[in-house]
């Protein structure tokens, strides 16, 4: 496995950006979040671009696919080159400003929940029909699986899942066992038959430090790493079911404010509760594996105590 995260120094990623660019390059500054890469801010001729440092070369090859969706209503920061470069791989992309969504307070968050639901409407309004497949994409930015029900069944197994490969011995030996890993996958057989092939663009990961605000308004969406074909509700589901854990967004009723915002669109959604169910058990899951790959017991614990409120409905 490959380590997660790269550890370059600003003036590795000076040197390494005045002999990419054969020229000056300022300002040359580490930024905050993510979880595989690590990024860094600079200016060249005027402008301001970000360069992102990994592992991982799909993730980018993904990002630079996604600009291809970008849009007023759906502001993703242009990707201008990917390569190799100090041992990993490196991506330059145009820089957005704002306020990460994670360090806004409650009173801010509220206040961005109108742009925050505007910028899902416009990934269900996205024209993905030059692609195909649902959930995870591949190298060629098509869906790893044939129907949206395959792709939420594979969170019992550790296929397409290379970044965390492991996982499930983990948990195995772990302190907390498999049984409530195995309960809510057997829930989620169970409700997941019948349901609607939506197929729609979803982010998935819209926490995480992967959105920017600036004045109540979203003005990024970056790192396309974890985006999916399927329900356009996966991204909602990741803020009702985090709103009992992550600070961000506690205290607030996301599937209600969500559900009045569909009344005001006049958008219907059949089998609204299930397939948010559903989206919910399965990043769930997902949440799971992950903390167990890490072993990161801590935050392991409360997140099953979130699952295991979905299991009485």
């Amino acid at each position: 496995m490959m380590s997660a995260k790269m550890h370059l120094t600003i003036e590795q990623v000076t040197q390494f950006l005045i002999s990419h660019y054969r020229g000056a390059v300022s300002d040359v500054s580490p930024l905050s979040g993510g979880e595989w890469s690590q990024a860094f801010g600079f200016q060249r001729e005027g402008q301001d671009y970000v360069v992102r440092f990994g592992q991982h070369e799909a993730d980018y090859l993904k990002d630079q696919f996604a600009s291809g969706f970008r849009s007023v209503q759906l502001p993703i920061p242009r990707v201008l080159e990917v390569g190799e470069a100090l041992d990993g791989y490196f991506a330059i992309s145009e820089r957005a400003f704002g306020t990460m969504i994670d360090n806004q307070d409650t009173v801010n968050m509220v206040a961005t929940i109108s742009s925050l639901l505007a910028t899902m409407d416009a990934m269900r309004e996205t024209d993905i029909t030059k692609t195909h497949g649902f959930g995870s994409w591949d190298t060629h930015a098509n869906g790893e699986f044939s129907s949206w029900r395959e792709f939420l069944l594979a969170a019992g197994t550790e296929e397409h899942r290379d970044k965390i490969r492991g996982w499930k011995a983990n948990l195995e030996n772990s302190p907390f066992g498999t049984s409530l890993f195995d309960e809510a996958y057997a829930k989620l057989i169970e409700l997941s038959e019948g349901l609607p092939e939506v197929r729609t663009l979803v982010h998935n990961d819209l926490l995480n430090f992967n959105v920017l605000v600036n004045d109540n308004k979203i003005t990024a969406v970056i790192d396309w790493g974890n985006a999916l074909y399927g329900d356009f509700l996966y991204d909602l589901a990741m803020y009702v079911f985090w709103s009992e854990q992550h600070p961000p967004v506690m205290g607030i009723d996301w599937k209600a404010e969500a559900l009045k915002h569909y009344k005001s669109i006049d958008l219907d959604i059949p089998q609204f509760e299930n397939r948010l169910l559903c989206c919910m058990l399965h990043l769930g899951l997902d949440a799971l594996a992950y903390y167990s790959y890490k072993q990161d017991w801590k935050l392991f614990e409360p997140t099953s105590k979130n699952i295991a409120r979905l299991l009485v409905f």
